[in-house]
């Protein structure tokens, strides 16, 4: 049986395997939920309705007695794993970026909890997400077991019910979002399987990668994935596609190594053709549908990757009249590992305007984008202006436009204030959020 056979072979056998696991989630019954424990009185906003303000208000009253967030976490996976040994293999080896996500997720939840549903369609995706870990209402039972004993622990003689209680609720308003949204994404895969059918080294530190999937993974553009390496069970990393969705089920991902170890180390440096990786389910709104206002992208590092898949999309399918400007940052013209592609994309293309900014204002050697009519030229100067939320701020008036914006979250706060500042309302300046899992 050729190599080809065999893929389609196990593909299929993937396929019935989630077909028959949907089966048993179908049929068995329902998981309960503990009741609420006696010293946490009912939620302030009644039966009808959580009060996530006023939790929020009690929770950051009494945030010092918690905090830090790093010893909370380290307290209560140490009673989760000591109480529920078996939960352990759900978890990687290293669990450094597993508790970095977490206290990101602690941080947040109350800084939204104020706005419970805006906070419920976050998780909803997230709970959605969270299949691929095998993750089962039973175990967010224990995890809340543990973080009532760690805030016990952390508070010590100054601890009250009040406090525990609105943690709880804060917990379960997240768990009832989460469980919502896996019991809605019964019907797909809690992961895809994907093979390696490229890999290019673009510097000695990045890599752009494709891969195949055996079943549509039904992402839209501008939208991120999760990704599993084998060297590296149970830990996932988020990466946007870098191409618009392609009927050969064809993905490609930029993945910039941060460090010596981790699932970006080993994608740029340890994988190769034919390798086999596992994406969890899309997520991300960084592109609003159906909006046919001019667009500002503005992208920074590797978040080039979702602005090219967007970018891609719009040449197949773009509102008549719509006109789109890419600002593309980076320390150095070698930095801007992508650009020839992207050039290309452009190529006559009088709605579309690409800009490069390196902090080295006053380069040549690459290309940009002129200040007016929409073109580019190879081999022009670089957009002067030096760091990229200024230069994109002193462009052009951007107050009708919608902006979507991606990068390191220093560099997105920087560009999201700057276009606030100017006049673009918060409503229409999009990006992801970058969150952890229980």
């Amino acid at each position: 049986m050729d190599t080809t056979s065999t893929t389609a072979e196990y593909d299929r056998l993937i396929a019935r395997h989630h077909a028959m696991r949907l089966r048993r989630q179908i049929l068995a019954p329902a998981p309960s939920f503990p009741a609420a424990p006696e010293d946490a009185p009912s939620p302030p906003g009644g039966a009808d309705g959580y009060d996530g303000a006023a939790d929020r208000r009690l929770i950051l009253r009494d945030l010092a007695l918690v905090t830090p967030f790093d010893e909370l976490i380290d307290h209560l996976y140490a009673c989760m794993f000591r109480r529920r040994p078996f939960l352990r293999a759900l978890f990687p080896e290293s669990m450094e970026f597993q508790q970095a996500h977490l206290e990101r997720m602690f941080d947040y939840l109350i800084e939204r909890l104020d706005r419970p549903d805006e906070l419920a369609d976050t998780l909803t995706r997230l709970g959605r997400d969270h299949r691929k870990l095998g993750v089962r209402p039973v175990h967010y039972e224990a995890f809340e077991e543990a973080l009532r004993e760690a805030i016990r622990h952390r508070a010590g003689s100054r601890w009250h019910a009040g406090l525990e209680a609105a943690w709880v609720r804060m917990l379960r308003f997240a768990v009832r979002s989460m469980v919502a949204g896996a019991e809605a994404a019964l019907t797909e895969p809690p992961y895809w399987h994907a093979t390696v059918v490229g890999h290019e080294r673009r510097r000695h530190d990045l890599a752009v990668l494709r891969v195949r999937t055996g079943e549509p993974y039904p992402y839209r553009a501008g939208q991120y994935g999760t990704v599993e390496h084998p060297a590296l069970p149970h830990t996932w990393r988020q990466y946007s596609m870098g191409c618009a969705p392609r009927a050969d089920n064809e993905l490609e991902f930029h993945v910039r190594r941060t460090g010596p170890g981790g699932v970006s180390a080993a994608l740029v440096g340890s994988t190769a053709v034919g390798d086999r990786l596992r994406l969890g389910p899309p997520r991300g709104t960084l592109m609003p549908e159906d909006d046919t206002r001019d667009l500002l992208l503005v992208a920074g590092g590797t978040g080039l990757a979702p602005m090219k898949a967007i970018v891609e999309r719009l040449v197949e399918h773009r509102p008549r009249g719509q006109r789109v400007h890419l600002f593309v940052g980076a320390r150095s013209r070698d930095e801007l590992y992508d650009w020839p592609a992207l050039a290309e994309l452009g190529v006559r293309k009088p709605w579309l305007e690409l800009v490069p900014v390196t902090e080295d204002a006053g380069a040549e050697g690459v290309g940009a984008g002129s200040a007016a009519g929409g073109r580019y030229s190879v081999g022009g100067p670089y957009a002067p202006g030096g760091r990229l939320a200024e230069a994109v701020g002193r462009a052009a008036d951007w107050s009708e436009h919608r902006a979507c914006v991606s990068g390191p979250a220093g560099l997105v706060d920087e560009v999201r204030t700057r276009l606030a500042a100017a006049g673009l309302p918060a409503a229409r300046i999009h990006h992801d959020p970058v969150l952890g899992r229980f």
